[in-house]
């Protein structure tokens, strides 16, 4: 009876006790970042001998790809600069330089306002990590021609060119680009690139918010008289919806331009609109959001870790810059998200899905493009939020 009463009642219970452990957070890290690495490499030497060539997704087992034209082009090798940053593996750096190479066509693009992605996440990592002079170059002639998308008048840069639908069309995403003018300002003492930055998240600040924080996705403006004449979405389930990328775009963005600029303001914004993250109710219990915070099939609607992931290294940010009692909610938020995004759930197995790190992101939902797939960008900010914390934990 005794050896009964131990299986019964005793083992069980420890079993538990170990099982509701949490593995320690520094693990975590460690076990994200390794994974990342291997993944990385693999894929990397997928493509190595296709030139001109950057991945994308992987979808229906096969690798989908893209050029240096796609918006996306940059985040691969700014994923390759961040893990040789973790561990200064010369493989990783022989691949981030080879794929780096493969976006510079880029920086004479002026249709476009994705250059801040597509070239500080790769070259501007890469200048941070090697001081190449040449890459600032890029980098200085990307800023130049983003900035002829921007409209004195009315106040922003142009996202979209102007269709029947749209005017003057400026997305959310667009806040990102801000911070490759912001650098490229202060490492040139151009001032002028500043200037288009503040003045852009002024105007974004100003008009794509909804009393309640969270943002449009779509603002289109009247070039005549500056002011805003559609207030829509391209991505979100509807108009008034919120789709998740996007608050975490705008949660980024203001956390980002403070830390350039110090101006209050946007420390506020930032705050108001993390605010609206962790308190909102269909927020899931894992913290990896729905495609759409108002998404008509939840909880069954498709998750999103490329937002979880945005949100996350933007809550590791925010932690450090906020000085107010909030802070500590910020990091706790983002630790939750980083357990997620690193669990079997969302964390892709070594030798597993095309060679992408994370699983279960969605692109764009309305239009069934790239929906429950790894995304390039997913693995950049996911890699981006693993560093941060784990600098942040190693200077606590």
């Amino acid at each position: 009876m005794r050896k009964l009463f131990i299986y019964l009642v005793i083992i069980p219970g420890l079993l538990f006790i170990s099982c509701d452990k949490k593995e320690p957070l520094s693990k975590v890290v460690q076990r994200g970042l390794d994974i990342s690495t291997r993944q990385s490499i693999y894929l990397a030497g997928e493509l190595e001998n296709q030139m001109e060539i950057l991945p994308r997704t992987y979808a229906n087992n096969e690798l989908k790809t893209a050029g240096y034209k796609s918006w996306i082009s940059g985040f691969f090798p700014g994923v390759l600069w961040y893990l040789y940053e973790n561990d200064s593996l010369t493989e990783i750096r022989k691949y981030a330089e080879l794929y780096t190479a493969r976006v510079e066509k880029a920086k004479t693009m002026t249709n476009t306002h994705d250059l801040g992605f597509m070239l500080y996440c790769s070259f501007g990592n890469g200048y941070r990590l090697t001081s190449n002079p040449h890459y600032l170059e890029v980098l200085k002639t990307g800023a130049e021609s983003l900035s002829t998308r921007f409209n004195e008048k009315v106040g922003v840069i142009k996202s979209w060119n102007s269709n029947g639908k749209w005017q003057y069309p400026v997305i959310i995403d667009n806040m990102m680009n801000l911070e490759m003018l912001s650098f490229v300002a202060k490492e040139t003492n151009q001032e002028h690139f500043m200037d288009i930055a503040n003045t852009h998240a002024r105007t974004t600040l100003l008009h794509h918010f909804r009393p309640d924080n969270s943002c449009y996705h779509v603002i289109s403006y009247d070039t005549i008289t500056g002011k805003p004449h559609a207030k829509q979405t391209h991505q979100g389930y509807s108009d008034s919806s919120v789709w998740a990328r996007g608050q975490a775009w705008a949660l980024y963005g203001y956390t980002m331009m403070y830390r350039e600029t110090g101006k209050p303001e946007y420390l506020e914004q930032a705050r108001k609109v993390a605010s609206f993250i962790k308190n909102h109710p269909n927020l899931p219990e894992d913290k990896v959001p729905y495609w759409d915070f108002d998404a008509p099939d939840i909880p069954n609607a498709p998750r999103d870790a490329s937002a979880a992931a945005i949100m996350a290294s933007a809550f590791i940010e925010l932690c450090q810059l906020d000085k107010s009692s909030e802070a500590a909610g910020w990091l706790s938020l983002a630790e939750e998200q980083i357990r997620s995004l690193s669990s079997a759930e969302y964390l892709a197995e070594p030798g597993t899905n095309g060679g992408f790190i994370l699983k279960h992101s969605v692109g764009n939902y309305n239009k069934n493009s790239e929906v429950d797939v790894p995304l390039t960008y997913a693995d950049y900010y996911y890699v981006e939020a693993l560093l941060r914390l784990k600098k942040l934990k190693n200077e606590n």
